[in-house]
């Protein structure tokens, strides 16, 4: 008694207070366990104090903002009811048989059913009739419980799903313990919460209290007729919220219910409410948004089958629509629900669930999917869907929901094209009004404002779609939809412009090949035209029509649509012109084209072997060199390195034009074997490959050219290209269709770059050690050195970590007692990065990195010790910094230089002279951390090399170089720089040179007035 009044103190007295809250929180969960565990006869005196407490908080501000106080008050209001009420059994209620899965299968249905009638329970029908239900309705319900189921079902509609269980559980068990008339009230009161007026948390509470009902047998089976109902509404429960919809929780609870149904009740008693079920959970099931739902129906209708016996195909729907298949809602869509659909019962549902709710959903991608999962269900019923369907659509086109008219125009192109697939011929009246839709649209005007883009995308593919069917048009309706093509090309949106390519393709097939109208054959022209506008957006989308022309469209004006192309994949002269994407659609365009070109006239033998050669010249001469130029597309803008898009497509285009001329080849060889084989025979073997060689389009040159190029990329810096270009490799290296001949070193190829689909060449751990060992042939040693250089010297340090440590175990992979091949080794890779200092002159993307691979290979005296080699290396070293430093305000080219001379000025040779020279130059250098750098370096020169500088002043040189501000005051300096340059005993003549810089016009530019100000700019400049 104690306790309850200090708990009536504690809920009468409720503040804001935070510590306040927590002790009103335990005091009502200590009240909610005493009311579960405690003596009935001891608490009902405490009832009305306790109530009028419970009541009051709940409607209080603390328990509004508070979800778990909200919580532990509706479990404490359940347990004041159930203490109210006497604890007994209600012989009204309907007591289900447990069932199992198995025995349900293996009896036969006779048996079932007589176990089911004469079951050791009474059935709902004779309820009525028995005494003890008669005793229960003279049972004395107090009045306090009305209120506590009043409060229990307004918990069933709270925010929180937390507080609505916890209600829906103490609803079933206070209706445990009342009288059928009771009872059936309860229930009344729970279908309320399932109008149309409630929300979605309403409908959930509700789908719960149903489900708990059930569970204990107080939803007895002649109230299933007027529940059944409800319970089908909220397994489709969905609506929409602005560009999102809310309801899976409710659909959640629906299926719950249905599976409580399938646990609770015999098959007699479920039998018509289980087909009435079966359609609904199975669409739920099959096209639900949420996976969480799909599993939820799918387990309903599991339970429902295992529980209620010899249910028709229900093995088999539930072996095709398992937990792990509606995993993917493509899966569900397009297989799962197709496999249902064959059964009888199912087809026509899912049709009317996608036509009502799913082909107007807000979810654009869901639209799209419920096209495609609608098409593929015509091959049950064709004459159904041509028939009721596609009329019901077609007004849908035109709709003023944007959802709707978006969906219905996919569909309708989807149905034309799937009917067309079955077999099925519409008829004219039909064809006709299916013509029109475009028209329609296009006079509506719905590609203006807002959805206009997914519009254009949608009538795109019902183009394609109903050329893909060679719908019968008119012409007049052939130019409209070709203008309307042509319209979406030039949309800047690449979707937009990717789907109408894909129309343009069976556009051109269906209604273009075969007209004899004088208009189709200037569409080549003005797509060449177009090539050059000014608009980005009108190339991108020209150059990818090229692409998709047919052979007939294309036979005319086949060499400037290849040329044009060609030169559409370089670099724009004009910066503001410059668009990637225009490039990598140029080279998609230009291999399509040439592939329509070459397959077309291998089919046909109008065209003689002389009369091809010229396209297949002009592919290895032109088509090839601009690609493999596209391979240097090193462009940079914001989005980071867009150049590798271009890059990507030109691989994939070198390999196709690798086929394309190596199959060329080996039919031409068939033709010719005739006629050379008794000149052949006479020929030595190297005769017999060069003579082989001449008479090949692809040739070792361009082997060699092709391959090195696709491995230099195999060693950059992006994870992605390198993958790329390794699978280019192992394509072409292990094409089973067309072999591909005269790669060099091919063996040493394939031990580098296996057929193993399995090796992660995005790793870079995995790819440089293997890659690296093609620095050991000359063919592939500098385009490889050229690439891996970016990665060596780049800013990625996981990168740059792996691929010196490649690099380093190539140079000492060779036995110790070897010190020639080791040497070797090192000699040439010091010759190929000397023609990649010379190659790259002034490219800061290729020198910097190089210049830092080369102080990282000084730092580990790799190139110091190559006895009469090593004073011609660094002589060419510092020949390419004398040009790449000069003038330069980019900080790592110089630390990176500083240091390269610094490391040359050590060695004991006399090219050290020059390097020291060129270093204390750089201590009158503008920038002052450049000053300081250098003058560090000159620090430890001396102190390594003694031979610069006398030995009497050796030690003024040091004091010099470590007494002196280096970043202060730049003419004192410059003044110190002299002395040393005297010490030192170097002529001054290219210190005066560097005093000043010279301008364009030969005129001596005055430095700075202000150092501090330059220096600033320069750190503004390079993102310090």
């Amino acid at each position: 008694m104690f306790f309850t009044e200090w708990t009536h103190e504690v809920l009468s007295s409720v503040t804001d207070d935070v510590l306040n809250h927590f002790r009103v929180l335990g005091a009502v969960e200590a009240l909610a366990s005493i009311f579960k565990s405690g003596g009935r006869k001891l608490l009902l005196d405490v009832i009305p104090m306790v109530w009028k407490d419970t009541s009051a908080l709940i409607k209080s501000s603390a328990a509004t903002q508070s979800p778990l106080l909200r919580k532990y008050l509706v479990k404490l209001t359940q347990r004041i009811g159930l203490t109210c009420l006497p604890h007994r059994s209600p012989s009204w209620r309907y007591v289900g048989r447990a069932s199992s899965f198995g025995k349900n299968i293996s009896l036969p249905a006779s048996r079932k059913n007589d176990q089911c009638s004469h079951g050791p329970d009474v059935d709902s029908s004779n309820l009525e009739e028995s005494s003890d239900y008669m005793q229960d309705e003279d049972m004395d319900v107090p009045d306090i419980v009305e209120e506590i189921i009043e409060m229990l079902l307004s918990g069933l509609k709270d925010t929180d799903t937390v507080v609505r269980w916890s209600a829906a559980k103490g609803i079933g068990r206070i209706t445990s313990r009342l009288t059928s008339v009771l009872s059936e009230e309860v229930l009344s009161s729970v279908l309320e919460l399932f109008s149309p007026g409630e929300g979605d948390g309403s409908w959930h509470g509700g789908c719960l209290a149903l489900a708990e009902l059930a569970r204990r047998g107080l939803l007895l089976p002649i109230s299933l007729p007027k529940v059944v109902p409800v319970v089908v509404k909220a397994l489709h429960y969905d609506i929409r919220r602005g560009p999102h919809s809310v309801g899976s929780h409710v659909r959640d609870a629906a299926a719950y219910v249905c599976w409580a149904f399938g646990r609770a009740y015999y098959h007699e008693d479920m039998r018509t409410i289980l087909e009435q079920l079966a359609p609904h959970l199975l669409t739920v099931a099959s096209y639900d948004r949420e996976v969480n739902c799909r599993r939820a129906a799918a387990a309903a209708f599991q339970e429902n089958v295992g529980r209620q016996g010899n249910y028709p195909h229900g093995i088999d729907i539930v072996n095709t629509a398992d937990y792990f298949s509606l995993s993917s809602r493509v899966n569900s869509y397009l297989h799962v629900s197709v496999c249902i659909a064959q059964y009888e019962g199912y087809l026509y549902p899912f049709v009317d669930e996608l036509l009502d709710n799913k082909i107007c959903h807000w979810e654009k991608g869901l639209r799209e999917l419920a096209a495609e999962a609608l098409s593929a269900l015509v091959k049950y019923d064709p004459e159904y869907f041509a028939d009721s369907v596609v009329d019901k659509i077609l007004p849908c086109t035109l709709s003023s929901d944007l959802c709707m008219r978006h969906g219905a125009t996919l569909a309708a192109g989807e149905l034309v094209l799937a009917l067309h697939q079955c077999g099925y011929v519409l008829s004219s009246e039909k064809q006709h009004r299916i013509a029109g839709v475009v028209p329609a649209i296009e006079k509506a005007r719905l590609y203006r404002g807002k959805g206009g883009e997914i519009m254009r995308a949608a009538v795109s593919r019902f183009i394609e779609c109903i050329s893909s069917s060679h719908l019968s048009l008119p012409e007049k309706i052939k130019r409209t939809l070709l203008d309307t093509l042509n319209e979406n090309l030039r949309h800047p949106n690449s979707q937009i412009q990717n789907a109408a390519i894909n129309a343009l393709k069976h556009f051109f097939g269906a209604y273009m090949v075969a007209a004899d109208t004088g208009g189709t054959g200037d569409i080549s022209s003005k797509y060449l035209q177009l090539l050059t506008d000014q608009n980005v957006a009108i190339r991108r989308g020209s150059s990818l029509a090229l692409g998709v022309l047919p052979y007939e469209l294309l036979a005319k004006r086949w060499r400037d649509v290849l040329l044009k192309l060609c030169s559409a994949t370089a670099i724009e002269d004009n910066p503001d012109n410059r668009d990637a994407e225009a490039r990598v659609n140029a080279v998609k365009g230009l291999i399509s084209a040439c592939e329509t070109l070459t397959q077309a006239r291998e089919g046909s033998n109008i065209h003689s072997w002389e009369d091809d050669l010229s396209l297949f010249l002009l592919i290895k001469n032109e088509v090839m060199m601009s690609l493999f130029k596209a391979l240097d597309d090193y462009s940079v803008d914001n989005r980071g390195d867009v150049g590798s898009w271009v890059r990507e497509a030109a691989m994939y285009g070198l390999e196709k034009c690798i086929y394309i001329l190596c199959k060329r080849d080996s039919i031409g060889s068939a033709r010719k074997s005739d006629e050379v084989e008794s000149s052949v025979s006479e020929l030595p073997d190297c005769d017999m490959v060069k003579t082989n060689q001449m008479d090949s389009l692809f040739d070792a040159n361009l082997a060699s050219i092709i391959v090195g190029g696709v491995c230099k990329q195999a060693v950059e810096k992006m994870d992605k290209l390198r993958e790329a270009a390794a699978k280019v490799l192992q394509r072409i290296l292990y094409n089973k269709t067309i072999y591909i001949p005269y790669i060099p070193y091919r063996e040493k190829l394939e031990k580098i770059v296996p057929n193993d689909t399995d090796i992660k060449w995005g790793v870079p751990t995995l790819s440089y050690p293997r890659f690296v060992k093609l620095l050991q042939y000359d063919c592939y040693s500098r385009p490889v050195l050229s690439g891996l250089v970016i990665s060596t010297g780049g800013l990625q340090e996981s990168l740059k970590k792996a691929s010196i440590s490649a690099l380093l175990k190539f140079l000492q992979a060779v036995e110790p007692e070897d010190l020639n091949e080791k040497r070797s080794r090192e000699f040439k890779l010091s010759t190929d990065i000397l023609w990649v200092l010379q190659q790259y002159k002034r490219c800061d993307r290729v020198i910097v990195p190089t210049l830092k691979t080369i102080e990282i290979f000084f730092s580990k005296k790799i190139f110091l010790n190559m006895e009469a080699h090593t004073p011609i290396f660094c002589a060419g070293v510092l020949d390419s910094l004398a040009v790449e430093l000069k003038g330069s305000k980019d900080f790592s080219k110089l630390y990176a230089g500083i240091a390269i001379l610094g490391y040359i000025a050590s060695i004991s040779e006399p090219i050290n002279s020059k390097a020291f020279s060129h270093l204390l130059t750089f201590l009158g250098h503008r920038y002052p951390k450049i000053r300081k750098a250098s003058a560090e370096q000159v620090y430890l020169v001396l102190l390594q090399n003694e031979n610069l500088v006398s030995e009497d002043v050796m030690e003024k040189a040091l004091e010099i170089i470590s007494e002196t501000c280096w970043e202060g005051d730049i003419e004192v300096a410059k003044h110190q720089r002299l002395e040393l340059f005297n010490m030192a005993g170097l002529e001054t003549g290219l210190l005066h040179k560097t005093n000043g810089v010279s301008n364009k016009d030969g005129r001596k530019k005055t430095p700075a007035t202000d150092e501090n100000a330059s220096y600033s700019s320069l750190v503004d400049s390079i993102g310090f």
